[in-house]
């Protein structure tokens, strides 16, 4: 991993009224640039080939520069245009996915967050210690097919969208539909109802939600619409779909917006609160866009069962803002909100703390 000294010498040569806001042109990049430019920052968006046409579309969203390259692996051979153009990387999904942890912790530009929190998100085991520290209720998880005595649903590790996610009813259709090439984790399924709690933690902020340091907010709500899990029972039962060799797969292809009953909103800030303090003890602090995967039971109990501690793509649905980042600020999109820490940061000469 690059050291921390090493991106604030790179960060020291920036001219701060300059600034430009990057990020991959996939998953939430979007909303990233619309932020960025109603900030006042230029953007530049960083794409394999040809710059995506889509853009075109959507015109106040276009990144002002593209920086296209072979691969994304090959980011790391353009890490010194972009410290020439003053960039700040903004992590998603795909950035993590397609670049790779051990490359991006070595990338040589200054990126929005900390960067360790990556090590601990993609690593199952890492942020089940995480949560279970934070005192947060999670799924059983089972070491051994033999220890199963319930349904449970079969994760692999990183960033994959819900990729070869499966749920097993039993230990012996768990085997029959292991892999073994890949690192995986095996949760108890809860059912209830999933909400994807989009939070942010600024460590500069002190108004709002107070925490030992800084302050949290809440900017929306979402659930996933899942290929084919969310339609496939509408042409049979399970039975009659496992005769036929189908069954439910999770990959993500679209988000739904939610809200939450209000008298859960104490409880759903006291997870992210908990989250967050155990992060600052843990690695120095999850800054930023982080989000909560959680399941509410019909007893009104919250199960976390994972963090994505970065923008997640359900905060698409809110550029124009939802209904709770609008009681902030109207019109407060997670991207927007992005830029505006890096902003406030420049402003308050504190861009250190929210950089690495």
């Amino acid at each position: 991993m690059i050291q921390r000294e090493e991106i604030q010498e790179i960060l020291n040569g920036y001219e701060k009224d300059d600034l430009a806001i990057a990020t991959i042109c996939s998953h939430s990049s979007l909303q990233i640039f619309h932020g960025a430019r109603a900030e006042g920052f230029k953007t530049i968006g960083i794409c394999i080939g040809q710059p995506p046409r889509f853009y075109d579309a959507f015109p106040l969203a276009k990144p002002d520069k593209f920086i296209c390259v072979e691969s994304y692996r090959a980011l790391l051979d353009y890490a010194e245009e972009l410290a020439r153009e003053n960039a700040i990387i903004i992590p998603h999904g795909s950035l993590v996915e397609y670049l790779g942890i051990e490359r991006f912790e070595s990338l040589a530009v200054p990126t929005f967050g900390n960067r360790r929190v990556l090590a601990w998100e993609s690593d199952r085991e890492m942020e089940r210690e995480w949560l279970l520290r934070a005192g947060v209720n999670v799924p059983m998880r089972f070491e051994k097919a033999e220890e199963i005595d319930r349904p449970v649903i079969v994760k692999y590790h990183g960033a994959k969208g819900g990729r070869g996610f499966f749920i097993a009813k039993n230990k012996d259709e768990l085997q029959s539909k292991m892999s073994t090439q890949q690192k995986y984790t095996i949760q108890e399924f809860i059912l209830g109802t999933r909400y994807y709690i989009h939070f942010f933690y600024s460590p500069i902020k002190a108004e709002g939600y107070r925490l030992s340091k800084g302050s949290l907010e809440m900017l929306g709500i979402d659930r996933r619409v899942e290929s084919n899990a969310d339609e496939i029972f509408r042409i049979g039962s399970m039975n009659e779909l496992a005769a036929a060799g189908i069954y439910p797969t999770f990959v993500v292809t679209g988000n739904l917006p939610l809200v939450l009953r209000e008298s859960l909103l104490p409880r759903a800030f006291e997870l992210g609160e908990r989250v967050v303090e155990t992060s600052l003890d843990l690695f120095g602090g999850m800054i930023g866009a982080f989000s909560l995967e959680t399941i509410v039971t019909d007893d009104l109990e919250f199960k976390v069962f994972e963090i994505s501690a970065r923008i997640v793509a359900g905060t698409n649905l809110y550029i124009s803002g939802s209904p709770y980042s609008d009681l902030i600020e109207p019109n407060l999109s997670n991207g927007r909100r992005i830029a505006q820490e890096i902003r406030m940061a420049k402003e308050l000469d504190r861009l250190p703390e929210i950089v690495s």
